[in-house]
């Protein structure tokens, strides 16, 4: 298929485990030497950070995981104070460095901004990390990296601005806040090629410097650590609208979450409230008021760091918004690193293509996000069994608040419902359910899944009718429309079994409840409660 490849890994390429040996000595001579003969016991080539704080043994950490303790005897202030003696000024934000190098010193302050901990984290110059990305990167499309910390996506930004600059020969300018991308002091590391770097003197300023370098410096790229503001969202917004590349990052795992960010959406559209038309809404299966895109993204594609060795690209930042603030499930592009072969594998869905061009299937692949589905008066058993049958990556949640999407029941879904509010106040796409049937249900899950399930319908062994708890979610959802509404209630029908237990929970509402029509039609039809000086209901 065309949209699988497998494609030769660059040689420039340098395992994640690299630490340059002319620049590591320089962050051990800082330590205290107790610690710095400890330490040099070890092989330091994955080393990621040493941590010192005071009263507790002295602790480094590696890249597999693994945490030694340095030593026997807890770290004193004055072991504290030898190595701060040693580093740069701390700034506003509690960094340090090391001139001309990327190690950077955080300290940790008591009450009286003393400081009484620091963490020492080794920097590295990684070349190849983005060999997986590089045909994004000299597409000139605006990118934005997402990640958990320690996954490398500062490492990234470094050597992106290196090839646009040296290989690429474009005016690239790095706004470095903590002087983490290029190092510290005034002199750039050299990591960051011939790119030109700007330092901010405070955090807060990080959005203004921004703006200063697309007004005074004229950059085909800017590369930005961690936006993390509603000021520097704007700034990046209009750093994008005067048509420079934008490379940076932002706080959040995956593009979901920073949809769910009020300060930072903005950098993937926003999302507004829409009323549609009655007939637009009929067309769509969706309730009136929906969530929709605000605007165009500032970043073209999103990048979701999933480890040192994968990523999940979106290559249209649009269209995968489109489809989350539709409840949809999204399936971005996966790049893997084989470092056997030192090939790169381009995964779609639960499809891989091997280095000998073999296509297999594997559910481990990839991890396809699961969708989290809460049922309105929607039949729980049923839509469990329906997911389950398809073999969908969805589940169904216990409570609207683990929910990405909604399933309502169209009796139930109507213009003014309680479920309409909820759903806005959560800002959780609805999905219309037509009825509790098997047809209904799948209909529903095709909307969510539309490229996952065929035109045919499942089979299942159990009838609806015997569905206890879909019964009784019908009738809870049923009781709410009553006590909002005033008005009685009819439910689906059911069995003579089912019933029961429907007038045993409306009875546990003190509502008034009746089972109306004939055999296999015969229903329950909710009260509401009587008003002061009305008589009862039968």
């Amino acid at each position: 298929m065309k949209d699988k490849e497998t494609v030769n890994q660059p040689s420039s390429y340098k395992d994640d485990n690299f630490v340059p040996a002319q620049d590591l000595p320089l962050l051990l001579d800082i330590l205290p030497e107790k610690i710095r003969q400890s330490l040099e016991k070890y092989d330091l080539s994955s080393l990621i950070e040493i941590v010192m704080d005071y009263g507790r043994l002295p602790e480094a950490r590696f890249f597999d995981g693994k945490r030694i303790d340095l030593e026997d005897e807890s770290v004193t202030l004055g072991d504290i104070n030898y190595a701060v003696n040693r580093v740069g000024d701390f700034t506003s934000d509690n960094r340090a460095g090391i001139a001309r190098t990327l190690h950077r010193i955080s300290c940790v302050r008591n009450r009286r901004g003393e400081i009484i901990g620091l963490t020492c984290r080794v920097g590295r110059t990684i070349t190849g990390t983005i060999d997986l990305i590089r045909d994004l990167v000299e597409s000139k499309k605006s990118i934005l990296l997402l990640g958990s910390p320690g996954v490398g996506k500062t490492t990234k930004l470094r050597e992106m601005a290196r090839v646009l600059a040296d290989e690429l020969d474009r005016r690239v300018i790095v706004i470095d806040t903590s002087n983490e991308i290029a190092g510290d002091g005034d002199i750039p590391h050299a990591g960051i090629g011939r790119a030109r770097r700007m330092q901010v003197s405070r955090p807060e300023q990080q959005h203004a410097v921004m703006i200063e370098a697309v007004e005074n410096h004229t950059p085909e790229t800017i590369i930005i650590d961690e936006i993390g503001t509603e000021l520097e969202s704007a700034a990046a917004r209009t750093i994008a609208e005067r048509g420079v590349q934008l490379i940076g990052t932002a706080h959040g795992n995956a593009l979901e979450n920073l949809l769910k960010n009020p300060v930072l959406s903005d950098l993937v559209g926003g999302i507004q409230t829409v009323t549609l038309g009655d007939e637009e809404a009929k067309r769509r299966g969706t309730q009136k008021t929906i969530l929709e895109r605000a605007a165009e993204p500032t970043f073209d594609i999103a990048i979701e760091i999933l480890d040192h060795q994968r990523l999940a690209i979106h290559k249209d930042v649009a269209s995968a918004v489109d489809e989350l603030l539709r409840g949809r499930a999204l399936f971005p592009e996966i790049r893997k690193l084989d470092k056997e072969t030192g090939k790169v594998e381009i995964l779609t869905r639960k499809e891989t293509i091997t280095p000998q061009g073999q296509v297999s299937f594997s559910s481990t692949d990839i991890q396809l996000p699961v969708v989290s589905i809460y049922p309105y008066a929607v039949s729980r058993g049923q839509l469990e069994r329906v997911i389950q049958t398809l073999d969908l990556p969805a589940n169904v949640s216990k409570t609207i608040d683990e929910a990405s999407v909604i399933f309502a029941l169209k009796n139930y879904a109507r213009q003014g419902a309680k479920i309409l509010e909820l759903a806005k106040k959560h800002k959780i796409p609805l999905y219309v359910v037509k009825n509790n049937t098997i047809e209904g249900i799948q209909k529903a899950l095709k909307d969510l899944f539309p490229d996952m399930i065929s035109d045919f319908t499942v089979e299942l062994d159990v009838k609806p009718d015997f569905d206890k708890e879909g019964a009784l979610e019908e009738a809870r959802a049923a009781i709410d429309k009553v006590m909002d509404s005033d008005k009685a209630v009819d439910l689906n029908p059911r069995n003579a079994k089912i019933r029961k237990l429907q007038h045993e929970l409306i009875e546990q509402y003190k509502l008034d409840s009746l089972s109306i029509g004939q055999e296999p039609m015969r229903r329950v039809r909710i009260f509401p409660p009587p008003k002061p000086g009305d008589k009862s209901n039968f």
